[in-house]
């Protein structure tokens, strides 16, 4: 006899004694930072979202944990910001091809906006806390006010839900005041804000950008559910059209009925009136009968 094994784990199964995802790094110390499943969801949801209305789609470009160099004298220094978009910029490097890394001493053009995703590693770098040591890399926070000059710089914490925006006023970054936890950028004709919802299946808190008023700009999935949401409407509404017309139809000849036995009837009461008014008229005749026939017996019919 085979005896199968039970789906409960025994007290001293690896599962029950070995550390979990939650107790082992999944950073690598030379370059700290989470590369976890919400690292690639997010910043492809701001990827798919971000399509500037005053701006020709050929001429943005935005992309998600790629190399950008800054420093032409340390040619080798980069950051890798989590998602950053460019505008006035050819969609390819050249027209031609799509892009290895971001170099600004030949594209020319710093990114309009940077957004990192908080991460327990990174958090003070992100924020401007540390000191970097002589002759090391300036932080993300100097290379994106003093040297880049990003105008917008975005930080998010998918763990407190707390997005923070800095906008570049006179060569400082100043925290700006967010509605409903959302930013109007009226130089990209959009806004960037938390939208509660489900994205590739998995529901949550996105960061994601939206239109001025803070409607959803669709992904392309979005737009082809949208799209079949609206056949389905208007199928919906061309069917409920046609019962209305069906049932309008209905009351349109259920009144014709309804006028056509109306006009029978007239013509009866018509009809019986006209037999009253000639029964009446036949008694008045015969009454004048009776009465000359009386008066010629010599009977005056008033005094009887």
């Amino acid at each position: 006899m085979i005896r199968l094994p039970t789906q409960s784990n025994p007290p001293d199964s690896p599962r029950q004694t070995l550390p979990t995802m939650y107790d082992l790094p999944s950073d690598n110390p030379e370059d700290p930072g989470l590369p976890d499943e919400f690292h690639f969801f997010q910043p492809l949801l701001l990827l798919l979202t971000f399509q500037p209305t005053n701006w020709n789609w050929e001429e943005v470009f935005s992309a998600c944990d790629l190399n950008l160099y800054y420093d032409v004298n340390h040619t080798h220094w980069y950051k890798r910001p989590d998602w950053f978009g460019v505008v006035g910029i050819p969609r390819l490097y050249e027209q031609r091809e799509l892009r290895l890394s971001y170099v600004i001493w030949q594209e020319q053009i710093s990114p309009f906006v940077v957004v990192e995703l908080l991460s327990p590693g990174t958090e003070d770098e992100d924020f401007g806390r540390t000191i970097p040591q002589a002759g090391s890399p300036p932080t993300k926070w100097q290379v994106y006010e003093k040297i880049l000059r990003v105008p917008y710089y975005v930080i998010f914490s998918r763990y407190t839900l707390e997005l923070q925006i800095f906008h570049l006023v006179e060569g400082k970054y100043q925290r700006v005041n967010l509605t409903d936890n959302r930013l109007v950028i009226p130089e990209l004709g959009l806004s960037l804000g938390l939208w509660s919802g489900r994205f590739r299946e998995i529901r949550g808190q996105w960061l994601r950008w939206m239109t001025p008023s803070g409607e959803l700009i669709p992904t392309d999935n979005e737009q082809a559910v949208f799209a079949e949401q609206r056949a389905i409407a208007a199928e919906e509404r061309a069917q409920q059209e046609a019962e209305f017309a069906r049932l309008a139809q209905e009351r349109a000849q259920q009144e014709a009925q309804r006028a056509q036995l109306a006009e029978e009837r007239a013509q009866q009461e018509a009809q019986r009136a006209q037999l009253a008014e000639e029964q009446a008229l036949a008694a008045e005749e015969r009454a004048q009968q009776l009465a000359q026939r009386l008066r010629e017996l010599g009977i005056d019919p008033d005094n009887i």
